[in-house]
């Protein structure tokens, strides 16, 4: 089965529309949360979000936009972007976020797989470096773990005899790209897509990732998007300017 990856959209409708142009074939597609929040178009991007599927796990700004989360645990600019959002959702959107399923998830025709936001032991856990990867990998059962939350693309792993972080290398900075991955047997892996809408590893381009489970390959992708048109919907938004300059640095 071939999976499609998608995090951290954020609102931004202009990244996820590119993602979904140039995403290889799939069977399902695998939202890891935080639709919303940043960006100007949370409706949109909930929209077409329904329209790819059913399996989703819920992110921090997930909950904050629907209030199931307190402000307080967000920096000033994240909780105005929240509260922003919740004015804006249609009740029915609104809704719908608030009933999202918690992480891990599982799902019946995908074994030795689990889909969290965080990680599986928390799921508004950060998981940025190996060390945050190391408690996470060994406590789990399950051998493939795919997450978001840190807008990070890479992934780590773990067996008896050694630990290993891995990010994609690309070669542009403004063109499709694609970085191949195996799996391999008797390792656990914790693998991040990246972030759609608001990546932070220093590349502006919307990620996402394809997983191939009879090829037992991941593959990491990076495309171009309509950033302009991203950072003018912030902006006629009146949503506060950083959310729409850090999109160009990737930050």
């Amino acid at each position: 089965m071939r999976l499609l990856l998608l995090s951290d959209i954020h609102s931004n409708v202009e990244a996820l529309d590119a993602c979904l142009a140039a995403a290889p074939a799939h069977d399902v597609v695998i939202n890891l949360g935080d639709m919303v929040g940043y960006g100007a178009s949370p409706n949109e991007v909930i929209e077409r979000s329904l329209g790819l599927g059913k399996i989703f796990v819920r992110g921090n700004h997930d909950k904050a936009a629907s209030g199931g989360m307190d402000l307080r645990d967000f920096n000033p600019i994240a909780g105005l972007a929240a509260l922003w959002t919740r004015d804006q959702l249609i009740q029915q959107n609104l809704e719908w976020l608030r009933a999202l399923p918690r992480g891990p998830i599982q799902i019946a025709d995908l074994p030795g797989m689990q889909f969290v936001h965080g990680s599986p032991l928390d799921e508004d856990e950060y998981v940025v470096t190996l060390r945050d990867a190391i408690e996470p990998l060994m406590v789990s059962a399950t051998p493939l773990t795919f997450f978001g939350h840190t807008h990070l693309q890479g992934s780590f792993s773990t067996n008896d005899v050694a630990s290993d972080a891995f990010r994609p290398e690309y070669r542009t900075i403004g063109q499709s790209e694609t970085t191949e991955y195996p799996i391999k047997d008797g390792v656990r892996y914790m693998v991040n897509p990246g972030s759609v809408g608001q990546p932070r590893d220093g590349d502006w381009r919307a990620a996402f990732a394809l997983y191939d489970s009879e090829a037992r390959i991941v593959t990491f992708c990076r495309v171009p998007y309509n950033l302009k048109g991203a950072q003018e919907r912030i902006m006629a938004a009146n949503l506060p300017q950083r959310l729409a300059t850090r999109l160009a640095t990737g930050r």
